[in-house]
């Protein structure tokens, strides 16, 4: 998909591994609600190797990328078996964070530790939404450069993604979100998904000075049975 406007030539297309530094970059300038994820986090390296080198390093033929002139300016990070992907993430990834962090090779400072607290008591009490994984075995993350949002590039990012996991006859998709990100939310909707859970969240203790609600989306995709 291309559109051409003066200066820019948008493209839609599927994430290769030469993307692979635009894409984290973004993870990470977005991660705080559509901001840089230094605000919780000193070193952005733990969150990337921790939540997106799954996508890029073990299943990329379900990501695709946003990009303008070769630059990417957006993507959508996606996985069709959520299972799969914990167990592997288990195997593969957590032993080489967990290495890296005790080698030293991640500078962690008060914010990344207070996260860490944060997310191990959220996980504790169950304060993040179920998804039952066998209507909802596909997932996705999204995220736009903040300098392109507003030119439709995620919708378009989401309607590719969608079209190829019900070219593979998955049954269904989830993402997770919260009630910080409102246009986000409005946009899910828009396109088909239903509020499965929401719980509230104490992820952002002591940074937000508002209740914030976690909020686990789902979709039904189309059956691809032969009539």
């Amino acid at each position: 998909m291309r559109w051409i406007g003066q200066t820019n030539v948008l493209s839609i297309r599927p994430y290769h591994q030469g993307d692979r530094e635009g894409l984290f970059k973004i993870a990470a300038d977005t991660a705080f609600f559509g901001q840089p994820i230094e605000i919780y986090m000193e070193d952005r390296r733990i969150f990337l190797d921790a939540f997106y080198a799954y996508y890029t390093d073990f299943e990329p033929e379900h990501s695709w990328v946003a990009t303008a002139n070769d630059e990417v300016v957006g993507f959508l990070a996606g996985c069709v078996d959520t299972l799969k992907k914990d167990q592997i993430v288990n195997k593969k990834i957590n032993p080489t964070v967990l290495f890296r962090l005790i080698r030293g090779y991640y500078r962690v400072g008060p914010k990344a530790r207070q996260y860490l607290k944060r997310m191990w008591r959220s996980n504790r009490q169950h304060l993040f939404p179920a998804v039952d994984l066998e209507i909802y075995p596909a997932h996705l993350h999204i995220n736009v450069d903040e300098k392109w949002r507003g030119f439709g590039i995620g919708v378009r990012l989401m309607k590719v993604y969608l079209d190829q996991l019900t070219y593979l006859r998955v049954p269904g998709v989830h993402l997770g979100t919260s009630s910080e990100n409102i246009a986000a939310c409005q946009l899910y909707e828009k396109l088909g998904f239903q509020l499965i859970e929401e719980k509230p969240s104490i992820m952002w203790e002591g940074i937000v000075d508002h209740p914030v609600i976690n909020r686990a989306y789902g979709m039904l995709l189309p059956s691809n049975k032969e009539t």
